[in-house]
């Protein structure tokens, strides 16, 4: 089978990353496999093996048209049969107007629940308001027009689904959902930095606005007089860095509070905190949830992503509303307290993940089912 993926993720080509080991995957399940992604300077047309990559240099403004009009060459220069989009936004469009002329099939994966209210919402009363990109509610309106027209949808957890299927009903084809892979592998702890508390909560992941870091902060300000044993640790990097470390000075947690960047040794990290602790307004999936189970230690999260499909609130994790600093305050406190809390909770949810990774399987083989059965007759 001859597939095309519509990608936005320069880190394809890095011959080392993540990405490009499971594009390698991909491409071996499949028999050949083109991806058509923006790339940072240096990047270069490349095959390895049965994987092609085409990276798109262009100023953001033109890049969904020159991605249209590559991915459209592509397609009658190889005879794609199918070609997934791997959002249903830019992405989606893209590869939308793509196969136009062609008897190319469209696939489309959702990996983030953006029909969550949290996909446009800023805040409540009860928090801080993040203002969330004015793009969200414009990639609504493209998700719309996108999804009706796939003859194939790959959601990435129950959630999407259900809310997919509540909104579109019989206009779109019934998602197919498989979940994202994740290393089973638990890696080394790694030492924590030195740091001025002895209760380290880490979060890990993209610093981007729908993680809603500032809802920690505003738990740990919360904390800071009965609890001064309480700090941060924030593991990745995003835009906004630079605007949390002026919150963290502004309400005096400078000595509560690391950022340390992205690290290779995320996972290890995990292991050595007492909590892994996420504030997220939506996620499509939750990967770095399956990972603090694996590296066994407590969670607290909000509700969602796999949050009640795979892990349960209070049976595996400690599970809060979005948007509640008090919440998350009070699960802290939960753990503190609660030494028999602390150490069951890991321990089932180590459990629970691992039953959960043995049922879903080999990803990239059932995502090749999912695109071959688009060319099915039957389909």
């Amino acid at each position: 089978m001859k597939v095309l993926f519509v990608s936005n993720d320069p880190n394809i080509f890095v011959a080392t990353s993540e990405v490009r080991a499971r594009m390698r995957a991909y491409a071996t399940a499949l028999g050949e496999l083109h991806i058509v992604s923006p790339a940072k300077s240096g990047a270069r047309e490349e095959q390895e093996g049965n994987l092609y990559l085409h990276p798109v240099h262009t100023l953001r403004l033109f890049r969904m048209g020159v991605m249209n009009m590559k991915s459209h060459t592509l397609i009658l220069e190889h005879a794609i049969e199918v070609v997934s989009a791997q959002d249903p936004f830019e992405q989606g469009l893209v590869a939308l107007r793509a196969i136009r002329g062609t008897n190319a099939k469209l696939h489309v994966q959702v990996h983030t629940d953006f029909l969550s209210p949290w996909f446009v919402k800023a805040g409540n009363w009860r928090s801080p308001q993040v203002r969330m990109p004015l793009l969200n509610r414009w990639r609504r309106r493209i998700a719309d027009r996108v999804l009706p027209e796939a003859q194939g949808i790959r959601v990435v957890s129950e959630r999407i689904r259900a809310s997919l299927v509540e909104r579109y009903g019989t206009q779109i084809v019934d998602p197919s959902v498989i979940p994202v892979a994740v290393d089973a592998t638990v890696p080394e702890p790694s030492l924590l930095p030195a740091r001025p508390f002895t209760f380290s909560l880490i979060a890990v992941g993209r610093i981007e606005p729908e993680k809603r870091i500032e809802d920690i902060l505003a738990a740990l300000t919360l904390l800071a007089d009965k609890y001064p044993m309480v700090g941060l640790i924030v593991v990745g990097e995003g835009r906004e860095r630079h605007k949390l470390e002026g919150i963290v000075r502004a309400r005096g947690l400078t000595d509560k509070v690391q950022f340390l960047g992205n690290r290779s040794d995320a996972r290890g990290l995990m292991a050595s905190a007492q909590a892994f602790i996420q504030a997220s307004a939506y996620e499509g999936y939750g990967r770095t949830l399956v990972e603090a189970a694996l590296a066994k230690v407590p969670i607290i999260t909000t509700d969602v992503g796999i949050v009640g499909e795979v892990f349960r609130g209070y049976e595996e994790v400690l599970a809060v509303p979005v948007a509640d600093p008090t919440a998350l305050s009070l699960a802290v406190v939960g753990l503190i307290e609660d030494t028999a809390v602390r150490q069951e909770l890991p321990l089932r949810a180590e459990a629970v993940a691992r039953a959960h990774l043995a049922a879903v399987g080999d990803v990239p083989t059932r995502v090749v089912e999912d695109l071959a059965r688009i060319l099915s007759p039957l389909s």
